[in-house]
């Protein structure tokens, strides 16, 4: 994870109200998780505004489409993917 990203990927299933370390080079943090979240899906570590670009690894692979609240599942049903996509430049 890079210390940009506003998401982390999480390692083993969570279930709502289980909480996670984050850890990274400069910040270290505890995150309550506010809904179950599978295995290999992302988590938000930072609140994240409507229209935000969703970093990952320090990569942009979306925009945020509502608020989004640390601990909540970051996916396709709150993003707008802008990885292989074919419309944008």
């Amino acid at each position: 994870m890079d210390e940009n990203d506003n998401v982390g990927i999480i390692k083993q299933a969570v279930q709502k109200g289980g909480k996670i370390d984050i850890k990274g080079d400069r910040f270290k943090d505890v995150i309550e998780i506010k809904e179950d979240i599978p295995f290999g899906f992302k988590v938000a570590v930072r609140n994240i505004q409507k229209d935000e670009i969703i970093l990952k690894f320090n990569e942009a692979i979306g925009v945020a489409i509502v608020g989004i609240e640390k601990g909540e599942m970051v996916h396709v049903h709150n993003i707008e993917g802008l990885r292989g996509r074919g419309d944008l430049a």
